[in-house]
């Protein structure tokens, strides 16, 4: 599977510790930086144009990671046709995954180990969308109204 992974500064560490892990279980990554630590670094700049590129690359899926999560997920849910989730738990990956078909996933790497994020991430990554008709239908809700508002713009 292609992987997307960006990270500011609060998530450096971790976002190298993934890429690791994430290759070493065959996956193509395709790292969107922060490629040098910098503390004043800002989150959009490395999230954003990470969401884009999942948007663009029909099948992949996108990791970003900040101090919280909170920022990252809101950045990269700024992008059209992306759907990124905060995940704290392994529940909150697997129900991302299962009903609301995301394609982001955020971790907040001062909230978690390593060791406990790369576990969020493998199974986000494992869990496949349930295409339940419900799920369906809410997506579709919010896919309308993200075309809509395109076409005002």
């Amino acid at each position: 599977m292609r992987v997307h992974i960006a990270a500011d500064h609060a998530g450096f560490e971790l976002r190298e510790f993934l890429i690791e892990r994430l290759e070493g279980a065959g996956h193509e990554v395709i790292d969107h930086g922060a490629k040098d630590y910098d503390p004043m670094d800002a989150y959009p700049t490395m999230c954003i144009p990470a969401a884009e590129a999942v948007a663009a690359d029909p099948g992949s899926l996108g990791i970003v990671i900040g101090g919280s999560g909170n920022g990252e997920q809101m950045a990269a849910n700024l992008v059209d046709g992306i759907r990124a989730a905060l995940v704290w738990n392994e529940s909150t990956a697997v129900l991302a995954r299962e009903h609301n078909d995301a394609n982001v996933i955020s971790i907040g790497a001062r909230q978690h180990t390593k060791e406990e994020a790369a576990h969020f991430v493998k199974v986000f990554l494992a869990t496949q969308f349930s295409g339940d008709t419900r799920h369906k239908h809410r997506i579709g809700l919010m896919t309308k109204y993200e075309q809509e508002r395109c076409k005002e713009k």
